[in-house]
C-alpha cells in the first residue's frame, strides 16, 4: 500500500505547501513514485508545480465527491515520478456541501484506501482543522507538522497534537505523528534557537534533525511554478529538503545511514 502522509498545521504561512512540494520532489528524484494531493482550496501546491487553469481542472474536489474516479483525478507533472491531484476553486465549498453526508470524514480515506501504485502520497492540507483536514487525518497513516520558529509555535502545536489524539481514538487508530519539521529557522535569531530547543525538549526524537532555514531562493521558486529543489538545487533550503527526504527514508527503513 502507498504510504500516506498528511502535512498539517492549522496556521498559515508555516511552510506546509513548500514542504510538501520539495519533499515530494526530493523523494521522486531517488526513484520513488509520489503523488501530491492538493487539499487546500487556495491551490498553492497546484500553482507551485506549474501553471494550471484552476477553473477547468479535475482533481481533489471531484474525486472527494465521487464525480470522477481516482485514476482520472491526477496528472503527471514536469518532474519524473511526481504526480499531482490538483485543487480547483470548487474545493472551497466542499466543507459546506459535505456537512450533511453520512461518513463525511471518511470520504478521502475511501478514495485512497486501496491505492497501490504510489510509494508515497502527500496530502497538502488547508490552514485549519476543519472537515478537509479531518478527512486527510482519517486517510493518512502519518502526520508531518511544519512548525515555524516563532513565539507562539508551541501553543499551536499542542492543539494539533490534541486533534491527532482525538482522531486516533475515534476514527483512525493507525495514525502516527511522523515528525515535526522546524521551518523558517533563522540562525542569527536567539528566538529561533529557543523555539527549536523548546520543541526538541518536549517532543524529543519526534522532531526532525533537519531544519529548514529562511531562504530567498525557496521563496522565489513558486512564482516560477517549480519546486525549490528544481529551481535552485544548491541553495540552503533545497539542500535541507534533500536531507529531510533522507531522514524520512531512514524512518521508513528504506535507507541505511
Amino acid at each position: 500500500m502507498s504510504k500516506i502522509i498528511a502535512v498539517v498545521n492549522q496556521k498559515g504561512g508555516v511552510g506546509k505547501t513548500t514542504t510538501t512540494i520539495n519533499l515530494a520532489t526530493a523523494l521522486s528524484a531517488v526513484g520513488k513514485k509520489v503523488l501530491i494531493v492538493d487539499f487546500d482550496p487556495q491551490g498553492n501546491a497546484t500553482t507551485g508545480l506549474g501553471k494550471f487553469d484552476k477553473r477547468n481542472i479535475v482533481g481533489s474536489y471531484e474525486s472527494l465527491t465521487g464525480r470522477v474516479e481516482f485514476y482520472n483525478a491526477y496528472k503527471e507533472t514536469s518532474i519524473p515520478n511526481l504526480y499531482l491531484m490538483p485543487a480547483s476553486v470548487n474545493l472551497s465549498g466542499a466543507e459546506i456541501e459535505l456537512v450533511n453526508i453520512k461518513g463525511r470524514e471518511k470520504l478521502l480515506s475511501r478514495v485512497l484506501s486501496n491505492v497501490k501504485i504510489f510509494d508515497y502520497i502527500f496530502i497538502d492540507c488547508p490552514p485549519s482543522l476543519g472537515l478537509l483536514t479531518l478527512n486527510a487525518l482519517v486517510a493518512a497513516q502519518r502526520v508531518l507538522v511544519p512548525l515555524q520558529c516563532e513565539f507562539y509555535a508551541l501553543e499551536g502545536l499542542s492543539q494539533i497534537l490534541f486533534t491527532l489524539s482525538q482522531v486516533r481514538k475515534s476514527l483512525n487508530p493507525r495514525l502516527e505523528l511522523q515528525g515535526v519539521l522546524l521551518t523558517m529557522f533563522d540562525s542569527r535569531s536567539n528566538l529561533s534557537a529557543q523555539v527549536a530547543n523548546d520543541v526538541r525538549y518536549h517532543l524529543k526524537e519526534k522532531v526532525y534533525k533537519t531544519y529548514i532555514p529562511r531562504n530567498i531562493r525557496v521563496a522565489e521558486a513558486p512564482s516560477f511554478g517549480k519546486p525549490a529543489v528544481v529551481y535552485d538545487l544548491h541553495c540552503q533550503g533545497s539542500q535541507a529538503y534533500i536531507q529531510l527526504a533522507k531522514e524520512i527514508l531512514f524512518q521508513e527503513g528504506e535507507l541505511i545511514q
